[in-house]
């Protein structure tokens, strides 16, 4: 499923040369999405130890996820926009300078508002890097897997969050929870040099980029977000904004909230942080399905049936009672679902969108979506204060499983007849 129609190199060494080209750049990114997962998730694998240390209830964390999330939110919206005029590599590197250094930072908290204050200021980083390395690695990918490359990409992500969820608690045992934040600090950091060196200042072509001779001037960041309900694309921007809300509410629901429900049943914390890891993984298994199908017709299609069977997940994690292999095995099916379908619908929307407005796109439909990531993690805390037993919270998240399954279904009806007038 390709939207976009930019031209590639036709010659055999032009294509060998680039080929090699879209690895470096895609496996350079993949590694900062790795680093990126770790860091968005860190919070989670670490409140209930905090929560004990520092004598404070668990619901009251919920403020502190989504306090990051605005960061996220707000690093998607601002930093997904600039980049389509500073460049991409400029923004990736300020960005994973900035996360970097923050989660460091975090470790001289001592109470919950500078928590969630320094969960604020990594998020902006954290939010701002994840759509430049979807529209830079879309642009370096052959047209003819594009969406695949993507996703492969992406996958960073989720292994970045299963490794914090394998790592987490042994290296709270041998460092405090705040080992985990240095950890997360120092190794991007490392990555910084590698990224400065062989990342492109920009991949795109420069008849993307440099105006004809008495063309109109290049568009602000103002036109660059109407250009996005331009041509044609008002329905399909929408309904990319309702899918990614959606499903980005479940995903951080479940990513924030399930160590501390099943810690609250009397679960391990080693039980804790491996159903995060286990989650991720499943995501990573569901992305690599998708991504033999995502260039295909069926695409959104498959997703949207998807959803459905996540919805039943949800159910095997709510009614597990304890037991730890149907819980494990819930969690693996919906980050399946979960987070192998954001990573599709990160590709099909890199896809979509032409390059001059392709990071505003990919992280509008983010910022949109970190909106709600935001309400995730408030919900989960308000039904635990309304009384909400064990792992029942997660029964809520059925309803923005089946809202995400009807966006990808209308969405693929529209593209049925508007696709080859966009982009």
């Amino acid at each position: 499923m390709n939207f976009s129609s930019e031209p590639n190199s036709s010659t055999p060494d032009a294509e060998s040369l680039a080929s090699a080209r879209q690895w470096q750049v895609a496996l350079l990114c993949a590694l900062v999405a790795v680093c990126d997962g770790f860091d968005t998730q860190a919070i989670a694998f670490v409140a209930p130890v905090i929560s004990k240390q520092w004598g404070v209830a668990p619901n009251q964390f919920g403020s502190v996820f989504s306090a990051g999330l605005v960061g996220l939110a707000l690093g998607a919206f601002l930093l997904g926009s600039a980049a389509d005029r500073l460049g991409r590599k400029t923004v990736i590197l300020f960005c994973v300078a900035l996360f970097s250094i923050s989660s460091i930072l975090t470790t001289r908290s001592s109470s919950m508002t500078e928590l969630a204050v320094w969960r604020v200021v990594t998020g902006l980083g954290l939010g701002g890097v994840l759509p430049n390395l979807i529209a830079l690695t879309n642009e370096i990918a052959h047209a003819k897997h594009k969406n695949s490359l993507v996703m492969l990409m992406f996958c960073g992500f989720p292994v970045g969050a299963t490794i914090g969820g394998l790592v987490s608690a042994p290296l709270i045992g041998a460092a405090g929870w705040s080992g985990v934040f240095v950890l997360g600090g120092v190794i991007p950091l490392c990555l910084l040099p590698f990224l400065f060196r062989f990342l492109p200042e920009s991949a795109r072509k420069s008849s993307d980029t440099v105006p004809a001779a008495g063309s109109a001037p290049a568009p602000t960041a103002e036109a660059g977000i109407a250009r996005l309900f331009g041509e044609g694309r008002t329905v399909p921007t929408l309904l990319l904004w309702a899918a990614f809300f959606s499903n980005l509410l479940v995903m951080y629901f479940l990513v924030n909230w399930l160590p501390s429900l099943l810690s609250l049943i009397g679960s391990s914390l080693s039980v804790a942080t491996l159903s995060t890891a286990v989650l991720n993984l499943g995501g990573v298994g569901g992305a690599l399905l998708l991504s033999r199908v995502v260039n295909g017709p069926h695409a959104l299609s498959v997703l949207a049936f998807g959803y459905l069977v996540g919805a039943i997940a949800l159910v095997m994690i709510a009614r597990a009672d304890g037991n730890i292999a149907i819980m494990l095995s819930g969690a693996a099916l919906a980050g399946a679902v979960v987070v192998g379908g954001q990573i599709a619908m990160n590709a099909v929307t890199a896809s979509f969108y032409p390059s001059d407005i392709r990071s505003t796109g990919v992280g509008w439909a983010l910022g949109v979506g970190r909106i709600g990531s935001i309400a995730g993690p408030l919900l989960g805390g308000a039904l635990m204060k309304a009384g909400w037993q064990g792992t029942s919270p997660v029964l809520i998240a059925i309803l923005p499983m089946i809202i995400t399954a009807a966006a990808l279904v209308a969405l693929k009806r529209f593209f049925k007849t508007e696709s080859s007038s966009s982009g």
